[in-house]
């Protein structure tokens, strides 16, 4: 009973057009991504994610194939199907109940099959209107851009500027890129200068890669400390350390290859908040104020029986 009544009066102030400020995020993070479609990972809905993570990226956005540059979204049908029933508005609710508890629900773009075209003016227009109403529909507090394929920075820069004006000062940007990405002039770096100031967190995906560049120009291979951090440092002499976390998949079946335990993860975050726990790789400073961790996916660290996060988060909780 308890729990309908605050799903109602979530529901009521979310219907009522409620945007409360920015919620007040741990400066240690853990985000996650949760799936709406259905694969070998535990199907979940959003109610059943756990209160270690504050933040829940919903994935994905769809294209919209009738208006380009236009995105939809909703329970897909297979994750209905396989929850018994979930429908937009049990969804919706368990949004409004996650918000009410201070855990930001942001909406991504992007994926490995995704793809948003914002090549013109008018497909940039056309995505402003259909994402803030999807927003507003659902309670969404913010973007996630994880655009895995070529695109416009300058036009995706300019629909991330004109989401975050129209739904308000508190809405959350945060971006996913690929290690190449964010390599030395890769594509992503161009987009990250421009709206930097709007970012609340980048969390480069350190995974699904070969061999990448650390900061100090040296060869690092996917799958160790090394790898992470050695390769964090190149984001983080561009954007603050609470801007920066560590992407990392949750099992070794949820991403094709570099998952690391989360002993590895914890490592990582010690040698760059503290310069302890290194690998062969020492950071010339620390930063304290590493945001956390973003992993693929919540529903993946369910099908292991939260063995990624119960851990992560208890180191995030000490570094605190």
């Amino acid at each position: 009973m308890k729990r309908l009544l605050v799903l109602a009066l979530a529901g009521l102030l979310v219907a009522l057009g409620w945007t409360p400020a920015q919620a007040a995020l741990p400066s240690k993070q853990l985000t996650g991504y949760w799936q709406n479609f259905v694969n070998s990972a535990q199907p979940l809905k959003l109610s059943q994610v756990p209160d270690s993570y504050d933040v829940i990226v919903l994935a994905f956005a769809n294209a919209d194939p009738a208006t380009p540059g236009a995105v939809t979204f909703g329970v897909d049908p297979d994750l209905s199907n396989a929850l018994g029933g979930y429908t937009d508005a049990d969804l919706k609710a368990d949004i409004a109940a996650k918000r009410a508890a201070g855990k930001p629900v942001l909406l991504s773009i992007g994926g490995e099959r995704g793809n948003t075209d914002l090549s013109s003016a008018d497909r940039v227009s056309a995505f402003v209107g259909s994402f803030t109403r999807i927003a507003t529909d659902f309670g969404i507090q913010g973007i996630d851009i994880d655009l895995e394929g070529t695109f416009d920075a300058a036009n995706t820069a300019s629909a991330i500027r004109q989401v975050h004006d129209r739904m308000g000062d508190g809405f959350l940007v945060t971006m996913a890129p690929q290690t190449l990405d964010v390599q030395p002039g890769g594509r992503y770096m161009a987009l990250i200068e421009s709206v930097k100031s709007l970012i609340t967190v980048v969390h480069t995906q350190y995974y699904n890669s070969g061999g990448m560049l650390g900061c100090t120009g040296q060869l690092v291979s996917q799958g160790s400390v090394d790898f992470i951090t050695a390769q964090a440092c190149n984001l983080l002499q561009v954007l603050r350390p609470d801007q920066v976390a560590l992407g990392v998949p949750a099992t070794p079946q949820a991403a094709g290859s570099g998952y690391v335990p989360p002993s590895v993860v914890n490592s990582a975050l010690d040698c760059l908040a503290k310069r302890a726990g290194c690998g062969s790789y020492l950071p010339t400073t620390a930063w304290p104020g590493i945001s956390g961790v973003m992993t693929w996916s919540i529903n993946w660290d369910a099908s292991s029986g939260w063995a990624f996060s119960a851990p992560v988060r208890s180191h995030l909780d000490a570094l605190a």
